[in-house]
């Protein structure tokens, strides 16, 4: 059974996420390192890591697998998810896939590096409606694309 598991500390789609699990009945891991509410919901778990780094991406590198759903803006959890057969798509809807995640990871280093010698390189813009309709099409066709039957 299909299970999302969303890096949840700065995600900023959680809302449309839960509208989209109970459509289609799906349990929700909602994972972080601090507490926050979430819809008292069955199929809703929310999951308190430690504080130390990384300690939510590897809880859910650690369970997701083939057939899974992980939501994160965190390029090394997104490809650990994809090794391990999951699906990963970035918090504005852009999925990462098996050919686009080499490019992904050579431009965070790159801007790491960038970064580190000083350059400002500024942060994600603000999430528009635009981001939001995408990340939500992007999920559905997710979720679709799991649940059709392999040949």
């Amino acid at each position: 059974m299909t299970s999302i598991y969303i890096d949840a500390d700065a995600c900023p789609v959680k809302t449309e996420i839960y509208r989209v699990a109970e459509r289609y009945a799906l349990k929700v891991y909602v994972v972080s390192n601090s507490y926050f509410n979430v819809p008292r919901d069955p199929r809703i778990e929310l999951v308190v890591v430690s504080d130390s780094f990384d300690a939510a991406d590897n809880w859910i590198a650690e369970r997701a697998g083939r057939g899974d759903i992980v939501i994160t803006a965190d390029i090394p959890l997104a490809d650990r998810s994809l090794k391990a057969g999951a699906a990963a798509i970035g918090n504005t809807g852009v999925p990462f896939t098996s050919s686009s995640i080499g490019m992904a990871m050579a431009n965070r280093e790159l801007l790491s590096n960038l970064r580190a010698m000083g350059e400002a390189t500024g942060g994600p813009k603000p999430m528009s409606q635009r981001d939001r309709s995408r990340f939500l099409s992007a999920l559905d066709e997710a979720i679709q694309k799991l649940r059709r039957p392999r040949a």
